[in-house]
């Protein structure tokens, strides 16, 4: 007798080899992505940022703490905008003590880019609750758990990173 799953017939309004295991998991993801978007949105509101600000410091404290000097358009390339939207980001999160604007060390032409200390404390400080919830539950896994979540997390990336934007069915 096998124990492989087997797929269920095709009920109406199904997809071609669907199953209902499937349709479970995939629906506990898009609960956990609109759970998370929402907490996102409610914890951007509170700091008053949008989610580009909150991406650019994130991206600003990784390379500080890498020792990584950034300027203005290795951040536009990061966050995929222009250098028009770049500057008034950079002016934005200057103006309210986000971010600092630096000469650069090597070029006197240039500037460099640096998130505050008390930008740091901020976001750590908002954020934090989030991160050690969900670490919470993330540690109740076994080891081997844990494995097949990675597993299954990688994998639907790679499955979603395959698509072209262009490509339709």
């Amino acid at each position: 007798m096998s124990t492989s799953p087997q797929a269920l017939p095709t009920p109406p309004g199904y997809w071609y080899g669907q199953t209902a295991e499937g349709m479970n998991v995939l629906n506990a993801l898009r609960d956990y992505r609109a759970a998370e978007t929402a907490m996102r949105r409610r914890t951007r509101s509170s700091m008053g940022m949008n989610e580009t600000d909150l991406q650019a410091l994130r991206y600003l404290f990784e390379a500080q703490k890498d020792g990584h000097e950034v300027s203005p358009k290795e951040l536009a390339a990061k966050l995929g905008i222009s250098s028009a939207s770049t500057t008034t980001l950079v002016d934005r999160l200057a103006r309210t003590g986000h971010v600092r604007r630096k000469p650069h060390p090597r070029d006197r032409r240039a500037l460099v880019l640096e998130a505050t200390t008390e930008s740091d404390c901020e976001v750590r400080q908002t954020m934090g609750d989030m991160h050690r919830r969900m670490m919470e539950v993330a540690t109740t896994l076994s080891p081997e758990d844990a494995a097949v979540v990675v597993d299954f997390l990688r994998r639907m990336r790679e499955a979603l990173d395959t698509i072209d934007a262009g490509h339709r069915g």
